[in-house]
């Protein structure tokens, strides 16, 4: 049966029917790739486990788990209950808390993930603001880049991430985006600044250079480029790190690529120039606040983020219209 077949029959079952601890256990699973795995995580017994999910297959008259593939454990099926379950759980998540909070906004959970190159811009001021503002709700916040985002966001382990030229996904939704071009970073005195920009990688190829790594989105963008532009860097670093990208560019050891915002302070004190790089996929690059599709937030998890848009700059202005 195909996917669009399986999602019209799972819709067509009487969804009140099903267990919710047996949902629950099929989750779980899933998450760890095994009965036994997810029965010693629950602390239950694996026949527990096994019984109910026998139990799920009847309701739905076909299989949910694939015991021979624990590579791809769950059936079209069973990935099908699975979103419904995370998209119960949601919901279920946003309804609590709007009946919590009817009296206003007071307590509260919220998970995002941010990219490390967000990191001060949402310490300097818009995460202390939000914490004097909201004293009883709880901030969870995961670095990590966008592939790593994208993970949590289908996992259910984040409300929402904010994350730079994410790849586009099916399952997520855009919550916020703005403008934030990947510039070429380079010290303050260095021989590109007087090249007339936009630059092409042409430009930067016997020039020291630094990359961070292709998981994140700064790193995506520009393997894609050098693949469509024919053009191969070679770097001297590589690096997960932004602070390592930083160091090295003002340190004077070389070049990287950069949103003019992640150095804002470095440029403004006159250690960092920016030139900008002539490549759409360069020039056209956006900030992204995902969700998981269908997911709805919480009430401190939508206030959160509705204060970070007036907040942080790299959600409240595009790069145009910040001032260096």
């Amino acid at each position: 049966m195909q996917s669009k077949e399986v999602s019209y029959f799972i819709r067509s079952v009487d969804m009140q029917q099903l267990n919710p601890r047996a949902l629950e256990y099929l989750n779980a699973v899933a998450k760890h790739g095994a009965i036994r795995k997810a029965a010693a995580r629950l602390n239950v017994d694996p026949s527990a486990i096994s019984r109910l999910l026998s139990q799920l297959e009847d309701n739905i008259g076909m299989p949910v788990w694939d015991r021979s593939n624990p590579q791809k454990p769950l059936t079209p099926a069973g990935e099908e209950l699975l979103r419904y379950f995370k998209t119960m759980q949601a919901s279920e998540a946003a309804t609590m808390s709007r009946i919590h909070d009817l009296v206003g906004l007071r307590t509260g959970e919220v998970r995002v993930a941010v990219g490390e190159g967000f990191i001060s811009d949402l310490i300097s001021f818009p995460l202390q603001s939000f914490l004097t503002a909201y004293p009883g709700i709880r901030i969870s916040v995961e670095m990590a880049g966008a592939l790593d985002a994208v993970q949590m966001l289908e996992d259910s382990t984040i409300d929402f991430a904010i994350t730079y030229a994410p790849a586009r996904h099916p399952k997520l939704h855009c919550l916020a985006e703005r403008h934030h071009p990947l510039d070429l970073i380079t010290p303050v005195d260095h021989p590109l600044v007087q090249e007339t920009p936009p630059l092409s990688f042409e430009h930067i190829l016997n020039v020291p250079l630094a990359l961070i790594d292709s998981s994140t989105g700064m790193g995506r963008l520009v393997s894609f480029v050098e693949e469509v532009s024919h053009v191969r860097l070679e770097p001297r670093l590589r690096t997960n790190s932004v602070a390592v990208l930083k160091n090295f560019v003002t340190s004077g050891m070389g070049i990287t690529f950069m949103p003019k915002l992640t150095v804002i302070d470095e440029i403004r004190s006159g250690k960092i120039s920016v030139v900008p790089m002539e490549h759409q996929a360069l020039s056209q690059a956006r900030a992204r606040v995902l969700c998981a599709e269908g997911r709805e937030l919480t009430l401190a998890a939508q206030a959160f983020l509705d204060h970070l848009k007036h907040s942080m700059a790299f959600l409240k202005f595009d790069a145009n219209e910040v001032k260096c």
